[in-house]
């Protein structure tokens, strides 16, 4: 699989990650025998990116991947974490004492002495401009904890404070053909000042997998169900912040644009990470994945050629008249 260096940490990484907030929960039980069999397939596919976060299933998340990291032989994926999220969304919490402990708990969980890259998870706004938040990350690093550091975000206003930073290696933010805002200013930004990009949420929550009708429904532990309105948080994690209506709409018109103008054999959700791993700027896209199926299919995005001319025309048409006026402004 082709290999793209992660910003400011120097290290190649697969076009296809893997994320793995469905291994915590969120998203429906997975058992641990499937997620090790799902990790063991995206890893033999040649994803060598795994996403997780202190967040997903409590630390679930990270224990099982830590857990399939102590089994490999050979080289392992580089594996990047969260912070921040397991506690009150206030400033104050990002701090020298509370990055401590939420570091000794991943490190454990994960198994790692040194953490390749931990991403502040989505704090209040207020954190991507306070320097202490990046003191404190720096003393990290220096007492090696941790190798590089990065953040998530959720406007593009936020990615672009952090990356004045010297030392943020990467940017994780929410990016597919829904969800087009960090073309204008971010990912030039980005590619420009040599930070990574990790572009998380690539298939609306599975919209642009094109399976969902106005009348599919989800689990009750499910974001897609408890957090439609962003009754937990940011709803624009949730089918990317899109009226679900609009959005099974929308897919339906992706879908066949997909399969009319795609790569022949190509399912819709491998254009649309296709589409992702297109755009200038992107390091690497990061869909998840519930069983070891799912996980191949996503790998199998990288082998796909550029999409066409006309299809990228029809899919800058498809956002123009479903979500620019919606969402473009929002974040």
């Amino acid at each position: 699989m082709e290999e793209r260096t992660l910003g400011r940490t120097g290290r190649p990484v697969s076009v296809v990650g893997l994320g793995t907030w469905q291994l915590g929960g969120d998203w429906g039980e997975v058992s641990e025998g499937e997620a090790v069999r799902l990790l063991s397939a995206a890893h033999g596919a040649g994803v060598t990116f795994l996403d997780t976060a202190d967040v997903y299933g409590d630390g679930r998340s990270e224990a099982l991947i830590g857990a399939y990291l102590a089994g490999l032989d050979g080289p392992r994926p580089f594996v990047a974490t969260k912070m921040g999220r397991r506690e009150a969304q206030i400033p104050e919490n990002y701090s020298w004492d509370n990055f401590r402990r939420w570091n000794d708990r991943s490190r454990e969980k994960l198994g790692m002495e040194t953490l390749d890259l931990v991403q502040l998870h989505c704090p209040p706004t207020p954190v991507y401009a306070d320097q202490r938040v990046y003191d404190a990350l720096d003393r990290m690093v220096d007492e090696g904890r941790i190798s590089h550091y990065g953040v998530s975000v959720e406007t593009c206003a936020e990615a672009l404070t952090a990356m004045e930073r010297p030392n943020v290696a990467s940017v994780q933010i929410i990016l597919n053909i829904f969800r087009q805002k960090p073309l204008d200013e971010v990912l030039p930004t980005a590619l420009a000042r040599g930070v990574g990009i990790i572009a998380r949420v690539p298939l609306a929550s599975g919209l642009l997998s094109g399976r969902y009708t106005a009348t599919t429904t989800f689990g009750p532990t499910d974001h897609r169900t408890y957090n439609r309105r962003g009754e937990a948080f940011d709803v624009g994690e949730t089918f990317a912040g899109v009226d679900y209506e609009d959005g099974v709409r929308a897919a339906a018109e992706f879908t066949t644009l997909a399969r009319e103008l795609g790569p022949e054999g190509a399912t819709p959700a491998q254009v649309a990470l296709r589409w992702i791993i297109d755009r200038p700027g992107v390091t690497t896209v990061i869909p998840g994945a519930r069983d070891s199926q799912q996980a191949l299919g996503n790998a199998g995005a990288a082998a796909l050629p550029a999409l066409g001319e006309d299809l990228e025309r029809a899919l800058a048409g498809l956002y123009d008249r479903w979500f620019r006026a919606a969402i473009h402004d929002r974040w």
